[in-house]
């Protein structure tokens, strides 16, 4: 029994191609959209790479220019064979290319699905990324003369300042690391030297942040050192005072910018999902309609289209008994001891001469 079986006159199959044919230019600009939205997404991530661990955190841009691109070259397909099927004649040339279309279509909608669900499941990978990129960036601030990482103190600087955010978790992580170049540092002063040997490791430890860590917003001249030392600061309290420096960590900040941005493409990722669902069940519509049009041969007369010829169940079984078919007519039987009947057979009538029949006389 077929699946939503809906009967339609020529009229209908008319209006039908021809709205399909609309709404397959429509889905050309939705695919241009989304190709859009992956290039702004890549841009995103680019700007920022230097913050970020090498990772699979660019499948999610690249998904939806490759699904974009797709969507053109598809539709642009669908609008031609939609506009030709308001005229049976010129239907019969796509019609053994109609199935085939409507089958890459769904598959090309179901990679529309898998991106749109990819905007939601690429957080832990970003926030991963965010963490090892921003942790080597705030390890590497200092080297400002060293080719490769000069850069780094910039970036970061401008970071903070743009996201309003400092060190990675928080702004107790410029106190674990020397954020302060060498070249910097006093050696003749015995503060400088005493804070040196306290190290094991020989490194230039201070509680304080650079200062692109403070908040302008604040009324009081921004603490960017000492921040733990009470005495050297009139009338503060590090534990109890609001200190005027940015308080969310980068990760944080920056976690919070990526997951809005692909929540908002996420969101239109699914509407173009649904829409290009909406087109392919109507070109699924056209397609049977047009095929029972030619097989009853009454060019003018009424159809029946469906979604389906038999049920689903009935659909699924005869797709997995075509799969598990796949390739056994020219399967040959590995199993041990069992060989071919007609690999080295003997013929019993090699070793005798050729005898010529002699022919029957044609009847003249």
């Amino acid at each position: 029994m077929a699946v939503l079986k809906v009967k339609f006159t020529k009229t209908k199959r008319d209006k039908l191609a021809q709205i399909l044919w609309i709404l397959n230019w429509v889905s050309v600009v939705s695919g241009i959209i989304l190709f859009s939205l992956g290039l702004f997404l890549k841009i995103e991530i680019k700007k920022r790479s230097e913050v970020m661990a090498k990772g699979d955190i660019n499948s999610v841009p690249n998904m939806l220019i490759s699904v974009g691109v797709i969507a053109c070259i598809i539709n642009f397909l669908g609008g031609k064979i939609c506009y030709d099927c308001s005229d049976a004649n010129k239907f019969s040339r796509w019609k053994l290319v109609m199935l085939p279309y409507i089958v890459c279509t769904f598959c090309f909608t179901f990679c529309i699905l898998v991106g749109a669900l990819m905007c939601y499941t690429m957080r832990n990978e970003l926030e991963e990324s965010l963490y090892l990129g921003l942790r080597d960036a705030i390890k590497f601030y200092k080297d400002t003369d060293i080719p490769g990482r000069c850069f780094l103190k910039k970036t970061v600087d401008l970071l903070q300042i743009g996201f309003r955010c400092c060190g990675n978790n928080g702004f107790r992580d410029w106190f674990e690391i020397q954020w302060v170049s060498p070249r910097y540092l006093n050696m003749a002063s015995k503060d400088v030297l005493d804070r040196l040997k306290s190290n094991v490791d020989g490194k230039f430890l201070v509680d304080g942040v650079p200062f692109s860590c403070c908040n302008p917003s604040s009324p009081r001249p921004c603490i960017q050192y000492q921040l733990t030392n009470n005495s050297a600061h009139y009338n503060y309290d590090f534990l109890t005072e609001e200190l005027n420096i940015w308080m969310k960590g980068c990760r944080e900040a920056l976690l919070d910018y990526y997951t809005g941005i692909m929540r908002s493409i996420g969101v239109a990722a699914l509407l173009i999902w649904l829409f290009e669902l909406s087109v392919l069940i109507g070109v699924r519509y056209l397609q049977t309609a047009m095929k029972n049009v030619l097989l009853l041969g009454d060019l003018e007369g009424e159809s029946d289209g469906w979604l389906l010829e038999n049920s689903f169940v009935e659909t699924a079984k005869y797709n997995i008994s075509i799969i598990k078919n796949l390739g056994k007519a020219n399967q040959i039987s590995t199993v041990s001891g069992i060989n071919d009947p007609n690999i080295n057979v003997q013929n019993t009538d090699c070793d005798k001469t050729n005898i010529t029949t002699k022919s029957i006389p044609a009847a003249r």
